[in-house]
């Protein structure tokens, strides 16, 4: 029987991340994934509605890929992978044509907030996008150690400032800072991404990291050709290492592993409970299966003739729009889903990736990616619901659809088992769960059985393309299963020879 170093079971960034880890520190690795295809929620597809038009199946537009340590160590420009810029990040249309921007830049942002809510704006965000990294490395991190950043005086400065707006945005004092509804608003939305009851502390930590970095060098990118760039430069990384990915294979059992050293999942942590269920004490299995997954999104791609005609034509420069109206209208929206309604007025959101990518578009058409926040395991196609609230801020909107398809929030692990219910968080985004993820265990990536981690979005930092559960992850088995202590060198190669 074939012995391996290491077997991740996942193929989404953080399992990919695991894997190039551990292949570049000479050991030898195999990725199963489950999927037909690789790449988890950082896919690109043909999902068959126009010739030549292709869908990113999940993330689309991906501030922390740029932001994320593990990235900048792996240079993903450095193998092709081209992140572009929009000059408007995000955007929030509101009732009467109206819309609050957020350009890449910060000063002309708060010029057209204008008055006191500009000065306000510049003050809340301007220090977080310009400590970015220190923002990065406290958001970003295992939440068992202190970043050595934070402990110098400039970045215990920016995560005091981080901290206390955290407090200020995620409790009922949201309020006082703005005055406008295009502040608000515009702030909001970034805290929607969530998908939880606003105001909340996760929901304020989510929309100061993500808002500070729109404001930041690489502001809110979207790849040139869609989000499986990001996970081709891995998988091409991982097997000019000497590391494998066999696809349509599911690991239910551990008859479904080959024998290794170590197995890393990325995965939910009731898989790993189930796979080892004759073998995890009960206190642990307990303990993985416990763990909460949250509210849901149902997916809908559509595919236009033409571009979004937003009431405000602003709109229509920013790589990513959240669509949900004021700040009362989407905390109206959210606290409905949370309460297992579906929201008449859905938040949403959505990209158009041709404002930065014209190749996206073939023969005149061109995709729209779109998201609709939904209670978990909801069976609704909301096709009609974006469709409506998206024309509501962009009267003529249902003449330019020529094709949709959706994938209700049940049907969501169908693609990837980890979205449970449509959870595509890999479980609630609360504060306690962001550190208590998927437990308190001092090491939040063991689970209790030598030889066996979990890497996934369940895991710290939780959500989003950054790699980092999988890199942390991999970085505690080469040094309590191969004893290597230091962490392999992760840029590009030119001989592209296995790391020895």
């Amino acid at each position: 029987m074939e012995n391996l170093d290491a077997v991740v079971v996942g193929s989404g960034p953080n399992g990919l991340a695991a894997a190039v880890t551990l292949a570049r520190a000479g050991l030898t690795v195999r990725v199963l994934e489950a999927q037909p295809t690789v790449g988890g929620g950082a896919r690109t597809l043909d999902l068959g509605l126009a010739d030549g038009v292709v869908h990113d199946v999940c993330s689309a537009v991906h501030p922390m890929a740029w932001a994320s340590p593990f990235f900048e160590a792996f240079d993903l420009g450095g193998r092709g992978v081209d992140l572009l810029v929009p000059e408007v990040s995000y955007a929030q249309p509101l009732d009467g044509g109206r819309a609050g921007i957020a350009y890449r830049d910060l000063d002309r942002t708060a010029e057209r907030l204008g008055g006191p809510d500009g000065a306000a704006w510049r003050a809340l965000l301007g220090p977080l996008a310009h400590g970015w990294r220190d923002v990065v490395a406290l958001a970003l991190s295992d939440k068992r150690s202190v970043p050595a950043r934070v402990l110098r005086p400039k970045g215990a400065a920016v995560a005091a400032r981080f901290g206390a707006a955290v407090l200020e945005q995620g409790s009922r004092a949201w309020d006082r800072r703005f005055s406008t509804e295009e502040a608000a608003a515009l702030l909001t939305g970034v805290a929607a991404h969530a998908i939880t009851p606003l105001p909340s502390l996760a929901g304020a930590g989510t929309a100061l990291l993500l808002a500070g970095l729109g404001h930041a060098p690489g502001g809110w990118p979207i790849p040139r050709g869609g989000s499986g760039a990001i996970v081709a430069a891995l998988v091409e990384d991982l097997r000019a290492h000497g590391g494998d990915v066999v696809t349509g294979h599911r690991v239910a059992s551990r008859a479904d592993l080959p024998r290794a050293r170590a197995y890393v999942f990325d995965t939910v942590p009731r898989v790993v409970a189930d796979v080892f269920a004759d073998r995890l004490n009960p206190h642990a299995a307990a303990s993985l299966r416990r763990f909460r997954h949250g509210d849901a999104a149902a997916k809908v791609d559509l595919v236009l003739s033409g571009p979004v005609p937003w009431a405000d034509a602003e709109v229509g420069r920013a790589g990513t729009v959240h669509v949900g109206g004021s700040r009362a209208d989407m905390a109206f929206a959210e606290s409905e889903v949370a309460a297992g309604r579906h929201a008449e007025r859905p938040m949403l959101l959505v990209s158009d990736p041709t404002v930065v990518d014209p190749g996206r578009g073939a023969g005149g058409l061109r995709p729209l990616w779109t998201y609709a926040h939904v209670p978990a395991g909801s069976t609704r196609d909301v096709t009609e619901d974006v469709v409506a609230q998206i024309e509501r801020f962009a009267p003529g909107f249902r003449d330019v659809v020529v094709a949709s398809r959706c994938v209700p929030a049940a049907e969501m692990s169908r693609h990837d088992e980890s979205y449970v219910d449509g959870d595509i968080a890999g479980g609630a985004v609360t504060m306690w769960q962001m550190v208590a993820r998927p437990s308190l265990r001092p090491d939040p990536y063991a689970v209790g059985l030598e030889g066996v981690y979990l890497c996934s979005a369940s895991t710290p930092p939780g959500p989003g393309v950054h790699g980092l559960g999988g890199w942390y992850a991999a970085r505690r088995v080469l040094r309590r299963e191969f004893d290597v202590r230091d962490a392999p060198d992760l840029a590009p190669r030119e001989d592209r020879s296995p790391a020895t």
